[in-house]
């Protein structure tokens, strides 16, 4: 399997130099992507809970703006 490139561009002499990716870069690759998918599983679950939330509200007959005015 080939590593993943990694693309340099000085744009003060407009050069732009192609190479693979070292294990450091790798693992650093690696590591960010897991944290996004994290982030992403986490805003998916707590949209989920919220839209969950809001049926219950809407079952027991109150609205946003009702627990607004409660203070909640």
């Amino acid at each position: 399997m080939t590593k993943p490139t990694i693309r340099i561009h000085n744009t003060e002499t407009n050069e732009v130099v192609d190479r693979e990716m070292t294990s450091a870069e790798i693992a650093q690759w690696q590591a960010d992507n897991a944290e996004i998918t994290e982030r992403q599983i986490q805003a998916e679950a707590k949209a989920e809970a919220k839209a969950a939330a809001q049926a219950k509200l809407a079952a027991l007959g109150l609205t946003l703006s009702d627990l607004e005015a409660l203070g909640l």
